[in-house]
């Protein structure tokens, strides 16, 4: 008895996968636990094991394959002896209905009216671009833009991906529009003549309009979701920037005194593993910070679980740090190691980077001074770091000096977090790194 292997859902909200890869090919012998495909999320690149033992009977779904929808049958499995042919046959086509008796003449075809020659046909609107279910594709916001200011959808040519209409395809909509009608009755005599339908928006330009030389490569399934999750957090998150300078000579000094002290185990703490330790502890002594906005309530965390900006081929992840403010910062150090190389080897699980109550981006290494960074929905903060360097610096006593300073951005959800909150979080997050000694103890 042939065994259906179908798609899996490797995470609670995967809905569809690109089957990336097959580790087996038809007519291999698989035990439970085998590995037999790879399989591509929109946030990284997972190991499909067998649960059960036989033989490949058939791949239905050949490796590449994007959009798989959970549950569909990607191949089955076979017992030994048996043919690949037994496996299940796809559902017979309905047949054609009879045809109708030769004695019954076919009714006449309808001849199509031509229109005289001296009246031209009015044109007609291309049909607004639809799901599958009949539904116009178009964002939330510009169905609610619409839906208050008296706009046909039908009548919008939408410019985001697939067609979908987005709020910038409303500027300039007639408001009070409705649909054409496909045939319109001859007015009566007399009667106002009917305003002029509106000029068709001009279709944005195909890849192969542009002169210059270039090539068209697809998206991926990551970079889908970064487009739509980063556009949904600029649209609908209204972002509030707090930006402060602050001192790390005393937090560089005690990281060199901790490396010291651990290189025996094998341990070299980074900036970045004391910087998330301090995150964490903020949140936790700055609970109005450590948030997410839920409509018509509010999620209060009761701990600090930090998401780490992780850059790898073809985007960008943000594996978890659960628990960054009780944590030691060699278990910190450890652990984003861990992460952050399985992150790049597309080998994290889902419940590694879903998750989190806040985020650190960090582009310091790169020689970057300060930049905003965008929110992490549903999270409601993140925090963006510079470089350190040299800068002119007043010292406590009053006289001028050199210090190395780095810039530090929190971006915060102004739904959830009030300015005040949020800059009472930057100024603990300032103690913290200017007395560090507060981390380890």
């Amino acid at each position: 008895m042939a065994i259906e292997i179908r798609m899996p859902a490797l995470s609670p909200t995967m809905e569809e996968g690109t089957l990336a890869k097959w580790l087996v090919k038809e007519g291999d012998s698989v035990s439970s636990g085998d590995l037999l495909a790879e399989i591509e999320t929109d946030k990284a690149t997972m190991e499909f094991e067998a649960i059960d033992e036989g033989v490949i009977g058939k791949i239905a779904v050949p490796a590449g394959t994007e959009h798989v929808k959970v549950g569909t049958i990607i191949a089955t499995i076979i017992g030994d002896g048996e043919d690949a042919g037994e496996a299940p046959a796809p559902a017979p086509k309905a047949e054609a209905p009879a045809a109708a008796p030769k004695a019954e003449a076919p009714a006449p075809k309808a001849e199509a009216a031509a229109p005289p020659p001296s009246v031209a046909a009015p044109a007609q609107a291309a049909p607004a671009k639809t799901n599958g279910d009949g539904r116009i594709k178009a964002s939330p916001l510009a169905k609610r833009l619409a839906s208050s200011q008296g706009i046909d959808l039908s009548a919008v040519t939408g410019s985001g991906p697939h067609g979908r209409i987005v709020k910038a395809d409303l500027n300039g909509a007639p408001t009070g529009a409705v649909a054409a009608p496909a045939a319109t009755a001859a007015a009566p005599k007399g009667a106002p003549a009917a305003a002029p339908a509106p000029a068709a928006k001009a279709p944005a330009p195909s890849p192969t309009d542009y002169p210059t030389p270039h090539e068209l490569v697809k998206l991926s399934g990551m970079r889908k979701t970064i487009a739509r999750r980063l556009t949904e957090s600029k649209q609908t998150v209204p972002h509030i920037y707090l930006t402060l300078d602050t001192r790390l000579d005393a937090l560089l000094k005690l990281r060199g005194e901790l490396n010291d002290a651990l290189s025996s185990r094998g341990v070299k703490l980074s900036v970045n593993d004391m910087l998330i330790k301090a995150l964490g502890v903020a949140l936790m002594r700055v609970p109005e910070c450590n948030v997410q906005f839920q409509g018509d309530n509010l999620l209060k965390f009761s701990r600090a679980d930090v998401s780490v900006a992780v850059s790898i081929p073809g985007g960008l992840i943000t594996p978890i740090v659960t628990e960054a403010d009780s944590k030691s910062i060699a278990t910190i150090s450890a652990e984003m190691k861990d992460l952050a190389d399985r992150a790049k080897a597309g080998k994290l699980q889902p419940n590694e980077y879903q998750g989190g109550t806040a985020s650190l981006s960090n582009m310091g290494m790169m020689g970057i001074k300060q930049f905003d960074a965008v929110i992490n929905p549903p999270q409601a903060m993140i925090l963006a770091v510079g470089a350190g360097e040299k800068r002119p610096w007043v010292m406590p006593d009053g006289s001028l000096g050199v210090a190395t300073v780095m810039s530090a951005t929190g971006s915060f959800d102004h739904r959830a977090i009030d300015g005040a909150d949020g800059a009472k979080l930057m100024s603990v997050l300032r103690d913290l790194v200017e007395k560090p000694l507060g981390l380890v103890a």
